[in-house]
């Protein structure tokens, strides 16, 4: 087993024990009490007791850092912020669809340091230090060799929270699966993140998402040897909620076809 660093040991901690948590409730799916909290946008006790069990074990170790998470929001003020989506493909959770996942990154100083995404269902764990590489359980990860879109197998999800984006996200959809050896949406961009840092996607591109669905994913990726940015090429995917990514040259090719989807939105008006 390589050795974590502390805070990612600790952030490690904190993914399984709500991966426990998330287990235990998947024997009973029909006893979950579900909340719509906008449209199609969902959330349990389930996810809820996570995010508690996350926030306890990490503001424990580290009582003076911030914290930022899907359903408590923001909280304290440092340089050191941990990014938690307790549960990450709540849709497919109640539905039994078996992918969804755990999502805890620090950030630190504006960078990502720390990133953990947690299957348990698959009791597959990605984790990464910056500098220090990526990981599935023991495996090193890299991405996939992958260099034409034309051959790679590109990840999705659908905007289904921000309809605003939809016509947008049409056309990308409509470019790449031209382009493209064939296009999968499973409903979890964090878990499909960890995915092309684990070559099993060779890139991956969603419209309207929140940091704590990108941040872990992210760093997941650049320690495997992949690139991330928002739809102009830049780092700014975490704030403008945009995020492409992939083997270094099926992310070029991914990027441009994406982009030019938008340039005939901007021609059109």
């Amino acid at each position: 087993m390589h050795a974590l660093h502390p805070m990612l040991h600790i952030a490690v901690k904190a993914a399984r024990r709500a991966g426990a948590i998330i287990n235990r409730a998947a024997r009973d799916l029909d006893g979950l009490t579900v909340t719509a909290k906008r449209q199609n946008d969902f959330v349990t006790e389930v996810d809820r007791a996570a995010e508690s069990a996350v926030l306890e074990i990490l503001r424990k170790a580290y009582p003076d850092h911030a914290t930022l998470a899907e359903e408590s929001g923001a909280a304290g003020a440092s340089d050191y912020t941990w990014i938690i989506d307790p549960l990450d493909g709540t849709t497919n959770f109640i539905h039994g669809f078996p992918q969804y996942a755990v999502s805890i990154a620090l950030r630190h100083r504006g960078a990502i340091t720390q990133a953990v995404v947690y299957d348990p269902g698959r009791n597959e764990l990605f984790t990464a230090s910056k500098g220090r590489g990526a990981f599935m359980n023991d495996r090193r990860l890299r991405v996939s060799r992958r260099e034409h879109l034309r051959d790679a197998l590109v990840g999705t999800g659908f905007p289904y929270r921000e309809i605003a984006h939809l016509d947008e996200y049409l056309r990308m959809l409509k470019g790449v699966t031209q382009n493209a050896a064939g296009v999968r949406r499973a409903g979890s961009a964090a878990l499909d993140l960890a995915y092309v840092a684990a070559g099993r996607l060779d890139g991956f591109w969603e419209l309207g998402l929140s940091a704590w669905d990108m941040a872990a994913g992210s760093l997941l990726i650049f320690e495997a040897g992949g690139l991330v940015s928002d739809l102009d090429g830049e780092a700014n995917y975490l704030d403008a909620g945009h995020v492409v990514s992939g083997t270094p040259k099926v992310f070029v090719q991914l990027l441009q076809v994406v982009q030019a989807a938008r340039d005939k939105r901007a021609a059109a008006a």
